[in-house]
């Protein structure tokens, strides 16, 4: 349920109504816009009743909200929400693109992919440093050492940094170093880990899990909006199929339901989506079609030799070719980049 205060309502109404909202067991969210200030009602599921808040000085209207998802939606925050990532501002009209290699596999690999994107017009640098991989046999990322590369290409480049946080213990570290907490796929439902990014204000990328449904992917980002951090991006990256003809489905449809449904900036990641780079460019021009705030695109110098994900890497020219061709499309959709 939500409060919806009226456009003169004073500090000291909004102050009363928060103190009934607690005093009855309940979380009191506030969202302050330019024209309305509106007050979340969180809780278990005991029944809230409208006229407890009905009558208090101030109050023009208390709206149910029937989506089990209460934070992460349009009622509650009815503007998009625009996450600043080091004066990178997420979700608002500009588009966003985050670029970089899937895995860090040394200084020299890392410090010219971010030099190469950089120049091509990424706003963030993404790369691994823990990596979550099928195979425990398979490369695990350079942990630490990676992470100190991650922050001497923010450094040399002036470009953000994401990268993967994949343990609850884990999320000091990573927020030490990095501008964004990614959480993937395989921990979109980790609740422990989802409360920890919570109690953090770094910006929180949210990947979608491959099995998981839109709902499910906007209950995991409430379990995160309830910790207290606003900060939360939610990003496509494809689901499981029968199809076989490419790794993963890139959903277009849940980009559209995420936007109309959630007021929080909404990635694509064709990378991932598609497992194929030279379907990489057209996906990605769809996501952006279907609304998206950004898309997240991974580049290696060399996609022959990597350690991880080659074939859905871009070379860099590839990647700067992408680029334009988004800046183009850009002013069609009335976004800017």
């Amino acid at each position: 349920m939500i409060v919806v205060m009226k456009h003169n309502a004073s500090a000291a109404d909004i102050d009363t109504v928060i103190r009934q909202i607690e005093a009855r067991g309940y979380k009191a969210h506030l969202s302050q816009g330019t024209e309305r200030t509106i007050i979340g009602v969180v809780g278990d599921n005991r029944p809230v009743q409208p006229h407890n808040f009905e009558m208090l000085q101030g109050v023009e209207q208390v709206v149910r909200i029937l989506q089990p998802f209460k934070l992460a939606s349009r009622d509650f925050h009815p503007a998009n929400t625009v996450v600043d990532v080091r004066g990178v501002e997420i979700g608002g009209p500009r588009l966003t693109v985050i670029a970089g290699p899937c895995s860090v596999e040394g200084r020299t690999q890392l410090l010219e992919t971010a030099h190469a994107v950089k120049e091509a017009g990424a706003d963030l640098l993404r790369g691994g440093a823990f990596k979550p991989r099928t195979s425990p046999y398979a490369f695990q990322g350079m942990g630490e050492d990676g992470l100190e590369l991650l922050a001497e290409a923010r450094e040399e480049t002036g470009l953000p940094i994401i990268t993967e946080v994949m343990a609850p213990e884990a999320v000091p570290l990573i927020a030490k170093y990095a501008d964004v907490l990614q959480i993937g796929a395989r921990n979109m439902q980790n609740f422990p880990l989802l409360t920890a990014a919570g109690k953090t204000r770094v910006p929180v990328f949210l990947k979608r899990s491959m099995m998981g449904t839109i709902q499910e992917t906007l209950m995991a980002a409430e379990y995160v909006l309830s910790g207290g951090n606003r900060q939360v991006m939610i990003c496509e990256r494809g689901i499981r199929t029968f199809e076989t003809a490419t790794r993963n489905t890139l959903d277009i449809n849940g980009i559209a339901l995420l936007k109309q449904w959630s007021h929080l900036p909404v990635f694509g990641d064709p990378s991932h989506g598609t497992g194929r780079w030279e379907i990489i460019s057209p996906i990605a021009k769809a996501c952006i079609a279907a609304g998206a705030d950004g898309v997240m695109i991974e580049v290696h110098l060399h996609p022959a030799d990597a350690l991880s994900d080659g074939a859905q890497s871009l070379k860099p020219e590839k990647f700067a070719a992408l680029v334009r061709e988004l800046k183009q499309l850009a002013p069609v959709l009335g976004r800017t980049m």
